[in-house]
């Protein structure tokens, strides 16, 4: 299948280099296919954009790709020129339907949900997508940011980071969004505040996918599968979590080193990419569940 996304996108070159099928569109946007409009919170614009858009590329349909940033709040690590050429605000979307929305992480787990600068337009958007959007897929705090938004689900505040390659167990393995996922798969985690499983498990409205013996909850999903909650980063690369460590070591910042991820737990060794087999099956049965 074809993944279509903004002209000129930095994407399309490394995604080409991968052999992707992966077009562009400027003024005409594709009439054939699923439309994908991903709200990307994340500091690292460009890697995240190219780390969705690679899963997506599994999907057994042809889709097209808009990205959407918030106006409450300018990323201060993307030039503003990135943004006007590639993003577009809610108001530009607003009239329109889809049938996905990916609401990415956020580096503001350490704020209460209602400190967050654009939490107000955040809950609009939750609001708006029950009428315009099929299904969404959420992520780390996008994940947490949505439980809370639509089921009051807190978030806990962790002692240290959640960092390393962990192992999961599926709850329930009878689950289409689960289909052809190994038990102990392993997949990235990079946060620092958790939702309990058992929040998951007592919520009617919620089905437990998986969880990490050492790590905790990972996935859930409303039982109309609508909505995926991912704690998780899947669809990370295999240098994402170094990139992350050497930044903070660099900063002062106290960091662990991420755990079973460098071989021997040496730094100095480029980290395996033991879990990208496992991301392309989670994100392709995503998006290509009906709903």
């Amino acid at each position: 299948m074809t993944v279509f996304v903004p002209d000129g996108l930095p994407a399309v070159a490394k995604l080409k280099e991968e052999n992707a099928d992966i077009r562009v569109y400027s003024d005409g946007i594709p009439e054939n296919g699923k439309k994908i409009l991903i709200l990307n919170l994340m500091p690292t614009k460009q890697a995240t954009e190219t780390q969705l858009i690679r899963m997506l590329l599994t999907a057994k349909n042809d889709l097209t790709v808009f990205l959407m940033n918030t106006v409450t709040y300018t990323s201060r690590n993307t030039a503003s020129e990135y943004l006007d050429r590639f993003y577009r605000a809610f108001d530009f979307y607003k009239n329109d339907f889809f049938d996905g929305l990916i609401v990415t992480g956020a580096p503001v787990e350490h704020l209460e949900f209602g400190q967050v600068l654009y939490w107000n337009e955040l809950c609009g958007i939750f609001e708006w997508a029950e009428s315009h959007v099929k299904k969404l897929y959420t992520v780390c705090w996008g994940a947490q940011a949505a439980l809370n938004y639509y089921f009051g689900i807190q978030k806990h505040p962790l002692p240290q980071k959640m960092f390393g390659i962990f192992t999961h167990n599926i709850v329930q393995p009878e689950n289409p969004l689960c289909k052809g996922v190994e038990n102990g798969f392993p997949a990235p985690h990079s946060r620092h505040s958790d939702v309990y499983a058992d929040d998951i498990a007592n919520c009617k409205d919620l089905d437990l996918i998986s969880v990490s013996p050492e790590a905790g909850f990972l996935w859930a999903a409303t039982k109309d599968k609508r909505i995926t909650f991912m704690t998780g980063h899947p669809e990370y690369d295999a240098e994402t979590l170094s990139l992350e460590y050497f930044r903070d070591l660099e900063k002062g910042d106290k960091i662990n080193c991420p755990k079973h991820y460098f071989p021997d737990d040496n730094p100095a060794c480029p980290p395996p990419l033991t879990w990208r087999e496992t991301a392309k099956t989670i994100y392709s049965n995503w998006v290509d569940l009906e709903i």
